[in-house]
């Protein structure tokens, strides 16, 4: 009956329900055993299913496939369905319930271990170019990115590097930094390593003197670099041209084939001279045995110093033109005042030294020398127009043509003017007349003269400016000793301080008019020296009422314009005899006769 009643209270629908719940989850159970336990952040095997331009899907065993993008699988353009590969679990159920995988990110997380073992062992790796960056290219190798320099592709210098971009290439990885983890890849190191064998073997059948053909490799402005097939070599500038050049590329052009001759190796060194030159005869052994000394010759300049110019008389051949042989002019400047690069001119063979193999030239010598008839065309007293050069303290350099210099001295230069300097008469640059003075064919000097041209005025002045003349004057100069005053007819004269002390006591300024009177003229020296004190001085007269009160004041006494012995003798006995009168009487007396004996002393001092 209990049994019954225990029937009737089962829940049926519970006991249903958890029978279903167990079975399903054994057959979840079972089903899971079908599938690859995969984790999150952990990196599995996988299978290409399909491929298309944009994705990639790979299947890894688990209850969905999942997608990569086809960019990833870009350094492997081979991929085909069917192929493993190396997958990241980003994760296994993204809010679509889509498994999210990354193969580059598997490939980094295992790359830097690969790349540091091959790195170690010196492997060679396959890369991808994935594009230019500064100084070089950015390389995917082992499923990272690295450093491929500019320097690092090749042998020989690249000028475009984007036909490389998106090629597949062998390369060696050169270095790796630990603490940043990156790497740099060459593939040059390879190419160097095949590159090395044959060099040895080039350079050990290498002589002086040895003819090779080479490929012009790289040019600079010292230089061209050559390719003997596998080993470089250099030709200087200087040996490219027995000529002087400018730029090796007048000569030579890129990845043009020529023939080189060795000149000097070093095994050590890894290096290589060659010429180029000398597979041609010397220019100075083919030089015409009929030219000598004094021939005329023509050339182009080719160089410029500032004490020559080197030009070329034939191809290879030079003379060197000194600048003093470039004018008859003594005055030596720098050659560039007479020549420049690329002048074509003629010239005089002054020395040829076949052995040593120089040449000096000279242009000066196809004008004739004027010097040799300067007494008949520059003879004295002759009278000519000169160009300023040059000043000095004792004088005027001028030049009357070229090669024609003479020296006009301070003392020729004016007959009334005292010149100081030069420059206070002409100026650099201008022309002035002169007459020839002097000729020293010798040592090529010419005495010239300015004021030669006038005749010597001051016979004439003489007369004019007289002792005691009375002259107006402009002061023109004032210094410590006195002034400087301009006559008429430009003649100067001078008036000393003490001689210039005006009337109303004011100061003599400069550009003053006033009159002077001459107190000396000497015709020898060319001196005139004036006074204004004179003028007013002398014709100055004490008034009569201070005359009148003079004789008052003191009784008549010989008038004198000079004291003498005899009127001493005068005095004393007016003394005397004042002495014996009364004292009140006298002293009025007494004060005069002093006084008058005291200007008489001083008239006798004087």
């Amino acid at each position: 009956m209990a049994e019954n009643l225990s029937l009737q209270n089962f829940d049926w629908d519970a006991y249903e329900k958890e029978a279903q719940g167990k079975q399903n989850e054994e057959v979840l159970a079972k089903y899971d055993q079908t599938l690859n336990a995969i984790k999150d952040n952990e990196v599995v095997d996988g299978t290409v299913i399909s491929i298309n331009k944009r994705e990639v899907v790979v299947n890894v065993g688990y209850k969905s496939d999942g997608i990569i993008p086809a960019t990833e699988f870009r350094y492997n353009p081979d991929l085909k369905v069917g192929d493993k590969v190396e997958v990241y679990i980003q994760t296994q159920e993204d809010r679509k319930g889509q498994l999210v995988l990354s193969h580059k990110e598997a490939r980094t997380s295992r790359s830097w271990d690969r790349v540091n073992d091959a790195c170690n062992s010196g492997e060679i790796v396959n890369g991808y170019i994935k594009c230019r960056t500064k100084g070089g290219m950015i390389v995917d190798v082992l499923g990272m990115e690295a450093f491929l320099p500019g320097s690092q592709i090749d042998v020989k210098p690249i000028r475009d590097y984007d036909q490389f971009v998106g090629k597949t290439m062998e390369f060696k990885i050169v270095k790796v930094n630990q603490e940043y983890r990156n790497a740099v890849v060459s593939h040059k190191a390879l190419i160097e390593a095949e590159l090395e064998a044959q060099r040895k073997e080039i350079v050990n059948g290498l002589e002086k003197g040895q003819v090779l053909e080479g490929v012009v490799k790289n040019i600079t402005n010292y230089g061209v670099f050559i390719d003997l097939g596998g080993v470089d070599g250099l030709i200087h500038i200087t040996d490219l041209s027995w000529g002087r050049i400018s730029d090796p590329k007048e000569i030579v052009a890129l990845d043009q084939k020529i023939n080189v001759v060795i000149l000097d190796f070093d095994d050590e060194k890894k290096r290589i001279a060659l010429g180029l030159k000398q597979l041609t005869p010397h220019p100075w052994d083919a030089l015409d045995a009929d030219i000598k000394v004094g021939d005329k010759v023509h050339g182009k300049v080719v160089v410029m110093t500032d004490y020559g110019a080197f030009v070329e008389v034939a191809e290879g051949v030079e003379g060197l033109v000194h600048v003093s042989e470039m004018s008859w002019s003594q005055h030596l400047r720098s050659a560039n005042d007479f020549l420049k690069v690329g002048d074509e001119i003629d010239a005089i063979i002054l020395t040829l030294d076949r052995d040593e193999r120089k040449m000096s030239l000279g242009i000066k010598q196809l004008k004739a020398d004027p010097w040799e008839n300067i007494d008949t065309k520059y003879a004295v007293g002759t009278r000519h127009f000169a160009k300023v050069r040059n000043f000095t303290n004792f004088g005027v350099f001028v030049e009357i043509e070229e090669g024609v210099d003479g020296l006009v001295h301070i003392s020729d230069l004016s007959w009334t003017k005292k010149i100081k300097h030069p420059s206070e008469f002409t100026q650099i640059g201008t022309e002035m007349e002169v007459m020839v003075l002097e000729i020293d064919k010798e040592n090529r000097r010419l005495s010239l003269g300015h004021k030669q041209l006038e005749e010597n005025p001051w016979e004439e002045l003489e007369a004019k400016y007289g002792v005691d003349t009375i002259v107006s004057g402009k002061v023109v100069e004032i210094n410590d000793k006195g002034a400087v005053v301009t006559l008429e007819d430009g003649v100067e004269g001078f008036c000393t301080s003490r001689h210039l002390a005006k009337e109303d006591k004011s100061v003599v300024k400069n550009g003053d008019t006033l009159d002077f009177k001459v107190i000396e003229f000497n015709r020898d020296a060319k001196r005139i020296l004036l006074s204004h004190l004179r003028t007013w001085e002398e014709r100055k007269e004490v008034p009569a009422e201070k005359k009148a009160a003079k004789k008052e004041a003191a009784p008549e006494l010989p008038k004198m314009e000079k004291t003498t012995l005899g009127d001493l003798s005068v005095l004393a006995d007016l003394k005397a005899s004042l002495e014996e009168a009364p004292k009140a009487e006298e002293a009025p007396a007494k004060k005069v006769a002093k006084k008058a004996t005291k200007k008489a002393e001083e008239q006798t001092e004087e």
